[in-house]
């Protein structure tokens, strides 16, 4: 598809855009933790895109920026406001669970720990340490894709993923202990 940056239109808006909706509804998902919040971030930030769609830069990657617009709404709606943590009442569900023959309820339980421990363990870490995470392990972006997103060198992203890395793993570590009963090896005597 030819998209100039003289001959934009809403139609070629709307090619580019909506094979994105679901990527950025997860993203928002996981950078809000609120199902409404994330559904009014991806409407701001598909309202303006489009607003702006006229701006963008034939050759450069549609994805990068409707990515960098919705960080962006994200990061405006948060400045001087106190961000607080609600517990949902209900747990949110992703539908039923077909049974496989070799699980049992003991083993089906130890899942949904781990599952919540690894989603907590997400949800407690500082936003710049959750949103580079969530971009090259959940939206499988490419280093240089995350560069452009967040308008960071390849460097900085490779390094706020190690960082990342290491404090989820430094957060899980002490559940992966306690449920396999097995200590690190520098703890041992």
């Amino acid at each position: 598809m030819d998209v100039s940056g003289a001959g934009l239109k809403s139609d070629s808006f709307e090619e580019l855009a909506m094979p994105l909706f679901d990527q950025l509804y997860n993203f928002a998902h996981w950078m809000t933790r609120n199902r409404e919040e994330a559904e009014d971030l991806v409407q701001e930030t598909y309202a303006k895109a489009l607003k702006g769609f006229a701006s963008f830069q034939l050759g450069s990657n549609f994805r990068a920026w409707m990515y960098r617009i919705l960080r962006n709404t994200f990061l405006t709606s948060r400045t001087g406001l106190k961000v607080t943590m609600t517990v949902p009442l209900d747990a949110e569900e992703d539908g039923p669970e077909l049974a496989v023959e070799r699980e049992t309820p003991e083993t089906l339980l130890f899942g949904r720990m781990n599952h919540e421990a690894l989603h907590n363990a997400i949800d407690d870490l500082p936003v710049h340490s959750r949103e580079i995470l969530l971009l090259c392990e959940v939206e499988e972006m490419s280093y240089q894709e995350i560069s452009e997103t967040l308008s960071v060198p390849i460097g900085t992203v490779m390094s706020r993923i190690s960082r990342a890395r290491r404090s989820l793993r430094d957060r899980l570590r002490p559940l992966a202990q306690e449920t396999t009963g097995v200590r690190g090896s520098r703890e041992q005597p």
